[in-house]
């Protein structure tokens, strides 16, 4: 390993989240949410230390920390959700995504006057304005919410913002995430976790270490009297998925290499391209990713860099002009710019 990747990850060492390691500590993201939001209504677990994985090529270049550890991936779920939203598009289970939801999955909350005209992509780009509860959380819940590339919101998060028409307004809220989860299983007919295993981990030769768990309470029915268990696109109420930096490394080289592991068809190139189409009411967002336009994400990295991002935090980086995968997890925020830019300045002196 070269002199100056070393630095770059001494560097991610010593900036590690200012999260405790401990769930009993000062941990989470529910921890901000007003009353009664502000509880955990799945399971969580402690964390490990900053660790990481990158590979250039589709060569491993290094890892460090506890690499291997399965651990909460937060947000980074969402992003896997678009993946799992490919499957059913690329399996013609889902052949428009401007085609309304309750029309393939009726009964779930998409069937009143506004939310019925909620698309799939307006929920994939976060632009739906759905407006309901999912499993006891309502999208108020994350009205107002800020995020560090958005523009700063109008209001108190938590406090009832005027809901818009469908597809006109952007915000990042995670109850309406987990109500796609809720769209998807219906749709698959099938606990998302088990199509996750068959359709993504496997065919990219991740372990099954990891986990995907949903809240206590969110139980529901399927065709024949199944009852199972629907699960969120991140840990902001618990639950979630817990998966190592060295797996989450495999699934980013499926998606740099444009859909393909292991000489296999995973998601189609289309799929992968409709997700970093630039959302046009949030340029920095596609299918579920964060995308560098105008490199106003990260500066420090080109703009055809895209990100799946969560808090704690993790980011899954992938560089398509220098074939660069990128897992770290518990790294500081306010420090991933340098990080990135270290980052790409050592591999760039390795080509």
């Amino acid at each position: 390993m070269s002199e100056s990747l070393q630095r770059a990850i001494r560097f991610a060492i010593e900036h590690e989240s200012t999260w405790d390691r401990n769930v009993d500590g000062a941990w989470g993201v529910h921890v901000n949410d007003p009353p009664p939001w502000n509880r955990l209504l799945g399971p969580v677990h402690d964390r490990g230390p900053v660790s990481g994985a990158i590979a250039m090529g589709g060569r491993m270049l290094t890892s460090w920390g506890e690499p291997d550890r399965p651990d909460l991936t937060f947000s980074i779920a969402k992003t896997y959700l678009a993946l799992l939203a490919g499957v059913a598009h690329d399996r013609g289970l889902l052949p428009d995504l401007d085609e309304p939801v309750q029309v393939r999955v009726p009964g779930i909350g998409f069937d009143d006057l506004h939310n019925a005209e909620v698309t799939w992509a307006h929920l994939l780009q976060q632009t739906s304005e759905w407006q309901g509860v999912c499993f006891g959380l309502p999208d108020q819940a994350d009205h107002y919410r800020a995020v560090t590339f958005g523009d700063p919101p109008a209001g108190k998060k938590g406090d009832r913002r005027p809901v818009q028409a469908p597809g006109t307004y952007w915000e990042y809220n995670d109850v309406r995430i987990n109500q796609l989860s809720l769209a998807l299983l219906h749709l698959f007919d099938r606990p998302l976790p088990d199509v996750f295993r068959e359709a993504i981990a496997r065919p990219c030769g991740a372990t099954d270490t990891w986990n995907w768990a949903g809240y206590d309470n969110a139980w529901v029915e399927l065709a024949g009297g199944r009852r199972v268990q629907s699960v969120p696109g991140g840990t902001h109420w618990g639950g979630g998925l817990s998966i190592s930096a060295n797996d989450q490394l495999k699934i980013a080289q499926m998606l740099l290499d444009d859909g393909i592991a292991s000489g296999h068809r995973v998601l189609s190139k289309a799929w992968i391209s409709r997700m970093r189409t630039p959302c046009p009411l949030a340029p920095f967002y596609g299918y579920l990713v964060w995308l560098n336009t105008g490199r106003k994400m990260f500066p420090s990295v080109p703009e055809t860099s895209w990100f799946g991002v969560g808090a704690g935090s993790s980011f899954m980086w992938i560089e398509p002009s220098l074939r660069l995968a990128l897992i770290v997890r518990w790294l500081n925020p306010e420090h991933a710019n340098e990080f990135f830019g270290l980052v790409h300045q050592a591999v760039r002196e390795l080509r």
